[in-house]
């Protein structure tokens, strides 16, 4: 989902710089702005005092994330963080919802938004239940194709094995092996360590 950021200007947006791991929000925060990526990576994440990590979404540039807090007046359910560094357009949730009521088609867009994301988030749960490592992975890249790209040619999958273990619930050291299986089974390739799919 993305706003022409000439109109988030014109309501108030904003754009701030993030150093590449720097803290955007925490798990518990009360939500102030709606964020929209002009240019870098973040990621949304879950983790444990025993330094496990669940990544809940990875954004880029264009998108938006964590605005399912803003609409029901809850705190975030997750952390986020810039994962390169990155420069992020905010506009004060106030703002934000006032410029949705100003555009209804707005408010549609954001519709289908959240409703591919549930159904995405449905997908990854019953995979965790029941899917195979391998199975897992090729989900993950499936999505993470048709999430950036036309899906006819093989394209580069832009994140590490340790985003891969982290989004799938699996070790690193078994996505590790997991690809390599798949590697020779012709399903991705490897290229100067970078992973193709």
């Amino acid at each position: 989902m993305q706003i022409d950021t000439d109109i988030l200007i014109a309501w108030g947006g904003v754009p701030k710089k993030f150093r590449k791991n720097e803290m955007i929000f925490f798990e518990g925060d009360k939500p102030r702005y709606y964020y929209q990526i002009v240019s870098g990576k973040v990621k949304m994440f879950n983790s444990s005092n025993e330094t496990k990590e669940l990544t809940q979404g990875i954004f880029s540039d264009g998108e938006s994330f964590a605005e399912p807090p803003i609409f029901i007046d809850e705190t975030y359910p997750s952390n986020a963080a810039a994962v390169t560094d990155s420069v992020i357009m905010r506009i004060l949730k106030e703002r934000f919802l006032q410029l949705l009521d100003e555009h209804p088609a707005l408010q549609r867009k954001f519709l289908v938004l959240f409703s591919k994301r549930i159904f995405a988030k449905s997908l990854l749960a019953r995979e965790l239940v029941s899917s195979s490592p391998e199975d897992r992975i090729r989900n993950f890249l499936h999505h993470y194709k048709k999430k950036h790209s036309d899906g006819t040619d093989r394209v580069h999958i832009g994140v590490t094995r340790q985003e891969i273990a982290n989004s799938t619930g699996l070790r690193v050291e078994t996505v590790i092996r997991t690809l390599q299986k798949m590697r020779t089974k012709n399903i991705v390739s490897i290229i100067d360590k970078k992973l193709f799919y």
